[in-house]
């Protein structure tokens, strides 16, 4: 028979996991409405749909509801709570957390359900139940990762097991450190050595908790001439500790990496074990590769770390187990001295943090443990046998045996060495390249898990480590190889681009002063370029805006091209400002012509600009004027037919007895032109005469049907004569239609000029009163 209450917990997770991931609005919108409809009760003309949108933004939840609510509604109102600020079309994304959950991870998660109902046992019961959970789950971990008479503790922070094992050291180290306390380290100082490689702050926070100094911390740098560039240099640590000694330190404790936070790599555990073995310091060991423990086959490095006195295992990432504790393995004779440092408890409580891995542990069993991890280094060997035969690929593991992680990046050197385009950009321009690099692959195959890191020698690269991303979001083979085809696909871009950087600035310079290069070696795409304003401005401020201008509207029109290549504004924070960033371009991209057209817009906006500011100014004047015409016919009008043909009544009869014949013309007012002119010749030949300006309609380079902007074809690109013709007969056709924006002005002008007519027109005579 199974407890009633303990079913009832898994059925009520099951139920919560049930709602969390499906969504369940209808129930969902009651609840709001019997919690917060008293504080968030609309108007009457505002619409459901309004009032569900506002719930989660404006509305404050008013008090406690004297009834309650049922586990369902709660459950509904969680769900609604973690989706704050979702919106409609986002919520597939928002809810792939909740998907990426499997079943072994619905385990971890019962298992922090059932810690909160075993805490309420009686104290005997439960004292039992939790050393036989604690016992099981330290003897299974110890076999699966072959270490042999240790002892575990389990911490929510990766970082505190190490903080305990610290205090454990300097408590056996340290005979009175009970009665004198930190008084008694003055004495004989502790030194804690760690390597160059290790996770950022690690040294730092272990010093903060243990109210070190910072002078007890030696951080020892990898090798720089001989082995690999990112293992502990074990000659200079020998070094380091003997000179410690002669200075009346203590040598305390060494911290190792199997398998750095970075890039994967592993110290040389048999070495570093020897030397702490002779200075009796405490060797403590954590990384990554602590995972391939478990399989059939380890590599020797990675098993001699197993003779370490700790190590620290986060088997909740390798297995894909959400909020599962990390384990601290260690060896120690003194229970006395571990319950000291925080390594035991006699809490039963606390115990109970290792239930939700002694759950998993079971399901999962050792098969399908050793499967998810040897899955793990199955898709790091064949995506690191891919990458070989790739051109421009470098990897940064070849020498690694069996490690879970790879690390690639995209060689410059190997690429374009033959352009001469480094000089400055030997450390910028490789850094941004496969910064792109590792985004890209990110956004194109978000199953892989690639993320970008910055190694210290090698600069930025891509890494893919799968026991720490696999098991959460799927990895399978089939994502290896599609990683490997964008790979393949994007790296023709970064050598196309990286080879005709140099081309498009010297070709910039050839457009100089029209044209102004901008040294972006950050920037990992073809270049920056912005058109420079022609007029001479006596204020600086207003040249300056008015290059602003020119170039904001110069980006939009580039943007609208029909070119493949991406132009934007640039980074947020560069050097320069009103630039316009060419992006990644492909062989194919005749880089004379970019620039060729990216001028000659440039001085078209220009010149519409001044145009405009012109037609402004001679329209003003014509207006004026045309008030002063006005004012003239109208006082001419008056003299020659006097003030009684002026009065309404009068006027009639007179012109009807007596009719006149004025002398006076209509006028209609040109906008193109800002003149009067007469309306004579208008009525005599029924046409309207115009001085519009003479516009040149816009022709781009001949292209091929569907072929897009600045394309060059492949015959053309490897023919000096065609090519050089292809540029001239570029240059004679653009310099023949010259891209204009204000093609549709005739039209406008004429319709502006027609209205303008009507409106301005004056009566020759009394007829046409």
């Amino acid at each position: 028979m199974v407890d009633s209450t303990l079913a009832q917990v898994g059925k009520n997770l099951n139920e919560a996991m049930r709602i969390l991931d499906n969504g369940g609005r209808e129930v969902a919108m009651e609840t709001e409405r019997q919690i917060f409809g008293r504080n968030c009760s609309p108007g009457p003309l505002v619409a459901m749909e309004t009032e569900r949108q506002s719930f989660s933004r404006n509305c404050i939840p008013g008090p406690l509801q004297g009834d309650g609510l049922d586990f369902a509604s709660i459950l509904h109102l969680v769900h609604n709570l973690i989706h704050v600020g979702d919106d409609e079309e986002e919520e597939d994304k928002s809810n792939r957390w909740v998907q990426n959950v499997s079943e072994q991870g619905h385990m971890a998660l019962l298992g922090h359900s059932l810690a909160a109902y075993i805490s309420v046992l009686d104290r005997e019961r439960l004292r039992k139940l939790s050393t036989r959970i604690v016992s099981d789950t330290t003897l299974w971990l110890c076999r699966l990762f072959r270490y042999e008479n240790g002892s575990a503790y389990f911490h929510e922070d990766d970082r505190n097991g190490l903080v305990k094992v610290c205090r454990l050291v300097i408590n056996s180290r340290y005979d009175e450190y009970a009665s004198e306390g930190y008084a008694i380290l003055c004495s004989k100082q502790p030194v804690i050595y760690q390597s160059a490689a290790c996770r950022p702050g690690l040294g730092q926070y272990l010093c903060s908790q243990l109210s070190l100094p910072l002078s007890s911390l030696c951080t020892v740098p990898c090798n720089t001439l001989f082995g690999s560039q990112h293992q502990m240099d074990v000659a200079l640590l020998d070094k380091l500790i003997k000179e410690d000694i002669e200075a009346g330190k203590l040598p305390l404790m060494m911290i190792a990496n199997a398998g750095t936070p970075v890039a994967g790599h592993t110290d040389k555990m048999s070495r570093l074990t020897d030397l702490c073995d002779q200075y009796n310091m405490w060797l403590h060991v954590e990384g990554v590769n602590l995972a391939t423990l478990a399989l059939d086959q380890v590599n020797s490095t990675i098993m001699a770390a197993t003779r370490s006195d700790s190590m620290t295992l986060t088997p909740g990432q390798w297995l894909g187990l959400p909020a599962v504790t990390a384990v601290t393995l260690y060896r120690h004779e003194d229970p006395a001295l571990s319950l000291a440092a925080g390594l035991t408890s006699s809490h039963p409580v606390e115990k109970l943090r290792a239930l939700p891995l002694w759950l998993s542990l079971q399901y999962l069993g050792h098969n399908g443990i050793v499967q998810k991890i040897q899955h793990a280094t199955v898709l790091s060997e064949q995506l690191l046998e891919k990458l070989k035969p790739l051109a421009s690929i470098k990897t940064t593991v070849e020498n690694e045996l069996n490690s879970p992680v790879v690390v690639f990046m995209f060689s410059q050197e190997m690429s374009a060495a033959s352009s001469g385009c480094y000089g400055a950009e030997e450390k910028e321009l490789p850094n941004a390249l496969n910064r792109w690099l590792g985004e890209q692959l990110a956004q194109l195959v978000p199953a892989s898990g690639v993320d970008v890191v910055d190694l210290e020698d090698e600069g930025t690269c891509v890494r893919f480590s799968p026991l720490l991303t696999a098991a959460v979001l799927g990895t399978q083979l089939e994502d290896v190889e599609a990683l490997v085809e964008k790979l393949s696909e994007l790296v023709p871009v970064l050598s196309s681009t990286v080879y005709l950087r140099q081309d498009f600035k010297e070709e910039a310079y050839r457009h100089s002063p029209t044209i102004r290069y901008i040294e972006e070696p950050g920037w990992p795409g073809l270049g920056a370029v912005r058109y420079e304003s022609q007029a001479e401005e006596v204020d600086e401020s207003k040249r300056m805006l008015n290059i602003e201008k020119i170039n904001i509207e110069l980006l939009k029109k580039l943007q609208d091209l029909d070119t493949g290549i991406n132009f934007c504004t640039g980074p947020e924070f560069g050097k320069e400002k009103d630039c316009i960033f060419v992006g990644m371009v492909t062989e194919d991209v005749d880089v004379s012509e970019l620039l060729f057209t990216i001028s000659a817009l440039g001085r078209d906006i220009e010149e519409s600009g001044r145009l405009l500011e012109n037609m402004t100014e001679v329209v003003r004047k014509g207006i004026l004027e045309a008030e002063l015409q006005l004012q003239k016919d109208n006082d001419d009008k008056l003299v020659e037919e006097g003030m009684l043909r002026q009065l309404p009544l009068v006027s009639s009869v007179l012109n009807w007895l007596s009719p006149v014949q004025s002398s006076i013309k209509g006028r209609t007012f040109s906008l193109a032109a800002g003149s009067l002119d007469s309306t004579e010749v208008t009525y005599s030949t029924k046409a309207q005469t115009d001085r519009l300006l003479q516009v040149t309609p816009t022709s781009s380079v001949n292209n091929l049907p569907g072929q897009r902007l600045f394309r060059r074809s492949v015959t053309s690109s490897h023919s000096e004569t065609s090519a050089i013709g292809q540029g001239e007969e570029v240059q004679a056709t653009d310099e023949a239609s010259t891209i204009n924006p204000l093609i549709s002005l005739p039209l406008a002008e004429e319709d502006l000029h027609s209205e303008a007519d009507s409106a301005h027109e004056i009566p020759e005579s009394s007829e046409h009163m």
